[in-house]
């Protein structure tokens, strides 16, 4: 885990910000890109997939499809109390990030009630199809960098009115 965490939340246009569910709470925690790299690097706790499939209200398993995760080899890093590999680190990071900028994009509008959970609003928000993704839904761009790149992108877009 990285040792300096930013007070305050980004601006969403810095498109920095992601949303870190930890084990230990759901707790929000705001990271820039190089603390990003390094929680890559070092590789995320498995057991970061239990509590972000929790927080988003998701089943395990389908949340380790979603992400395209070997859910033996997650389930048995979790049992040894391992990280993960560097390419599954960033899957997770990459949706902590989109969960982070849809919490970033509805606060700053001044839109959010209090009890509004991102991580919630994300998940339900990811299985439905969305013309402007071609017809898929944001669920099944989400296993590689450029489709969750075009999930970010399509957000912005539904925030500054251009979304088609």
């Amino acid at each position: 885990m990285p040792t300096s965490l930013s007070p305050a939340a980004p601006k969403v246009s810095e498109r920095r910000g992601s949303y870190h569910a930890s084990a230990r709470g759901a707790a929000a925690y705001w990271l820039s890109p190089v603390e990003r790299s390094q929680l890559v690097k070092q590789g995320v706790p498995a057991r970061e997939v239990v509590a972000l499939s929790d927080a988003m209200g998701l089943p395990r398993d389908q949340f380790m499809r979603v992400l395209g995760l070997a859910r033996s080899t997650v389930e048995r890093k979790i049992a040894r109390r391992d990280p993960l590999s560097q390419p599954e680190s960033e899957k997770m990071v990459g949706v902590e990030r989109l969960i982070g900028q849809v919490d970033a994009m509805v606060r700053e509008a001044g839109a959010a009630p209090a009890s509004f959970d991102a991580a919630r609003w994300f998940a339900r928000w990811m299985a439905d199809p969305v013309p402007a993704l071609g017809g898929l839904a944001p669920q099944e761009l989400l296993d590689t960098a450029d489709g969750r790149e075009a999930v970010s992108t399509l957000l912005y877009q539904m925030k500054s009115g251009v979304y088609a």
